[in-house]
């Protein structure tokens, strides 16, 4: 399985982005795939995740300007980021869990500045 995250990039403050994960097969055989961030210095934290029948959680940092949504036709999910603060700032992992394995992609990076 691979993973292949995409759509970062340097946006000011306020700004929006849209991350997307595409995977190489079809995620329904995923129970759980998710965005993860790692700022510099700091450990890798979940930002948002997704279940097969499309439950979302998030990190209460993100709630009310991220959502997370999946479409099973493009094999991908998606992270929108709006109102982004320079805290945002990390690269973006997506994580995929199956009920043997997890999976992770390259990461995307996100730069949030004035």
């Amino acid at each position: 399985v691979q993973l292949q995250a995409s759509g970062g990039g340097q946006v000011q403050i306020g700004g929006s982005l849209r991350l997307s994960c595409a995977a190489s097969g079809s995620i329904f055989s995923f129970n759980v795939m998710g965005w993860y961030r790692q700022a510099p210095g700091k450990q890798r934290e979940l930002v948002a995740d997704i279940t097969r029948d499309s439950r979302t959680s998030s990190a209460d940092s993100v709630k009310g300007r991220f959502s997370i949504s999946r479409d099973n036709a493009k094999n991908t999910i998606y992270l929108q980021m709006n109102s982004l603060k320079p805290e945002d700032t990390g690269v973006y992992y997506c994580k995929a869990r199956s009920s043997f394995d997890n999976y992770w992609g390259q990461g995307t990076l996100v730069t949030v500045s004035s």
